[in-house]
């Protein structure tokens, strides 16, 4: 098959391009713009007017004097049986053309008063962990469920420019606006795109800049001896420094728009600060500064914790880590420097709290980092909407005044799951993670809800209530908690196979250097993080938080193992055991899934036979995952507490 259209098949502009539309301004994002209607026009019969009279049903105009592509926002109205657009900057023009396709032939009814529509949040990223060349280990993509890099193949980049910029579109229409595009695990390869190979970073950019996406690049702390061939890579040697500073000039000789540098640093194993007695402030601050002249920004992950624990040791907590690290310098870090932080504070799971970290620092920009690659969450082979769960950490409260998507003034970033797999995504429903992940960046106040209606409308058509949308929806909406039901319980996380993460295996990284614990015994379950008598992460949150996690009785129930070690039969607010809501729920997110492919069979004949038939194979697939983990999970812990199940279902 050719490039998939996602969610930018052409029916997709037939209410803009059976119009007709005047394109008013000029420069590179506005030809886009002109580009797009005009390929819509041709496909549906409309046409793009030239001149200067009023005989048109679409206006998109420029009304700065230049191109301003740094202008983000826009105005829409819908006035005098006229639908028009204005925008300041080329970008702007360009999300509002794509505002207007997701509105379909509602832009062009009735009357809209003038409404203005800018992102909340500048910089809305994803980070693709490609590695240029394939690696023995992390293979093409590193958590990559997708198949190959986009941009990189045998060690080089692939110099396919149509589908970067398919990707480069699809990006644009759901609010992108930037891409980091190699592995912030950077190894001898990756690590010569900043130098001798920029020019291959140059070509990425350039293929992506039509559609206003910023290109960024993952560096390693260790550049200096690895590519310059100096004795140290302290930060604060003037050698370095003078290094970095040459180094980021012929970056942006070549790439005049180049965005920043992602860095993971003293952090599994990567090189850092730290081998030199300096800070993460310092290392920061060194590329900030050699990133200073252009405008450019360092995103700092704050992924730092020692993954050489002893499981036998319970005041050493893995949660703690990023706090612990990097509170004590809030207030040092250049202004073009981002801390980039996970959302939750151990790895991606299915349910763990908010990092306390994101409301601890007021005096530093933070960038909140999600994953949109399934490494935990079914790896593109199951159905698991991330939605609902990325607008509850959006929306969370974490300061008194203040959401976590408020307090991300850095940016927001997701992991990529898109690959050179024919449906981008592996799963073709996994799509829908992707475009959410825009949209609520864009917004983090939106109802994912009516993201989903978005996606679904343009991806499969835009009945509404019946049909293949009803039937899409009632597959996606709630397979997130329904992914819950059946992996790990009660926020515990992890139980997953070591190394590749797939499947279930309760003890897996128990006893393992990860700190990755859940300490089952045959009294209880649960890891104590409590300030009394645990270890503490409780109390890093502020007050009103730090006294809910305090205690089992108000803890929220789907935390409840991640900040205490319970007896099995502590009764949870909605009346069960703990052992019998293990039970239960793993029971019912085999059914529930099983009721998903059941809906899926039905809309054979409603949906492209390909997508249809991909979708059904991988539904067979995660019938049977998760009928192994609810046996593995039922069985494991029937068999350490000794308590059956009050249903009288088989347990093992």
């Amino acid at each position: 098959m050719g490039i998939d259209p996602a969610w930018l098949p052409s029916a997709a502009f037939r209410a803009v391009g059976s119009r007709s539309t005047l394109v008013r301004g000029s420069g590179p994002l506005v030809d886009t713009v002109r580009a797009e209607v005009g390929a819509a026009c041709r496909d549906f019969g409309g046409r793009v007017e030239h001149g200067a009279g009023d005989d048109f049903d679409l206006l998109l105009e420029l009304t700065g004097d230049t191109d301003g592509t740094d202008g983000e926002g826009f105005t829409y109205a819908r006035e005098d049986g006229r639908t028009t657009v204005t925008a300041s900057g080329g970008r702007g023009l360009l999300y509002g053309l794509f505002h207007v396709v997701r509105l379909g032939e509602e832009a062009f009814r009735g009357s809209t008063a003038r409404q203005t529509h800018r992102p909340a949040v500048g910089l809305r990223m994803l980070d693709h962990w490609d590695n240029v060349a394939v690696h023995p280990v992390m293979g093409q993509v590193e958590r990559g469920y997708a198949g190959g890099s986009l941009f990189w193949r045998d060690g080089r980049a692939r110099g396919e420019p149509e589908r970067v910029r398919a990707y480069g579109r699809l990006l644009a229409a759901c609010g992108i606006n930037a891409v980091a595009v190699n592995n912030v695990n950077v190894h001898a390869t990756e690590a010569r795109l900043l130098t001798d190979r920029i020019g291959e970073v140059a070509f990425l950019a350039q293929v992506l800049r039509p559609y206003g996406i910023r290109t960024h690049l993952s560096v390693t702390f260790a550049a200096p001896i690895v590519l310059g061939g100096l004795p140290t890579a302290d930060p604060l040697d003037a050698r370095v420094r003078a290094w970095w500073a040459a180094a980021t000039a012929r970056v942006y000789e070549a790439i005049p728009d180049f965005g920043g540098y992602v860095v993971k640093a003293d952090s599994e194993g990567q090189p850092g600060p730290f081998a030199y007695g300096r800070s993460h402030a310092d290392g920061a601050n060194m590329l900030a500064a050699a990133l200073a002249p252009y405008g450019g920004s360092v995103h700092w992950r704050a992924f730092v914790y020692d993954h050489r624990q002893d499981w036998r040791d319970r005041s050493t907590d893995r949660a703690r880590a990023a706090y612990d690290h990097f509170v004590p310098l809030d207030g040092e870090f250049a202004d073009n420097a981002v801390l980039q932080v996970k959302h939750g504070p151990m790895d991606f799971q299915v349910r763990e709290p908010v990092s306390p970290l994101i409301g601890a620092m007021p005096r530093t920009r933070l960038a909140v980092e999600v994953q949109a690659t399934q490494e935990y969450t079914g790896q593109q082979r199951h159905v698991c909407w991330l939605g609902p769960m990325w607008s509850e950490v959006l929306r969370f409260p974490i300061q008194q005044e203040s959401s976590v998507g408020e307090l991300a003034r850095g940016g927001l970033v997701a992991v990529s799951n898109v690959g050179d797999d024919p449906y981008w995504t592996g799963h073709p429903l996994a799509q829908a993670n992707l475009y959410t992940f825009g949209r609520l960046a864009w917004d983090p106040g939106a109802d994912p809800g009516a993201v989903l209606d978005e996606w679904i409308g343009l991806t499969f058509g835009r009945e509404a209530g019946a049909g293949p949308h009803a039937g899409v929806r009632s597959v996606l909406d709630g397979s997130w908690r329904t992914y819950e039901k059946y992996t790990a319980p009660l926020g515990v996380g992890f139980m997953v196979q070591p190394g590749h993460h797939y499947g279930p295996s309760v003890d897996g990284y128990e006893y393992s250097p990860w700190g990755t614990y859940h300490f089952a015994d045959r009294d209880g379950v649960g890891v104590d993080r409590s300030v009394a008598s645990g270890t503490g992460f409780a109390g890093q949150y502020g007050k009103a938080w730090a006294e809910v996690y305090e205690s089992p009785d108000t803890c929220p129930d789907e935390l409840l193992l991640f900040f205490h070690h319970v007896p099995y039969d502590h009764v949870l607010k909605s009346g069960k055991t703990v052992i019998q809501h293990i039970y239960d729920t793993h029971f019912e997110g085999v059914a529930e899934v099983e009721a998903a492919r059941e809906v899926w069979a039905s809309l054979a004949g409603a949906v492209d036979p390909g997508r249809h038939a991909r979708v059904a194979e991988l539904f067979e697939e995660q019938v049977r995952s998760a009928r192994e983990w609810r046996d593995q999970i039922n069985s494991y812990f029937f068999r350490k507490s000794g308590v059956p199940d009050e249903r009288g279902r088989v347990l093992y």
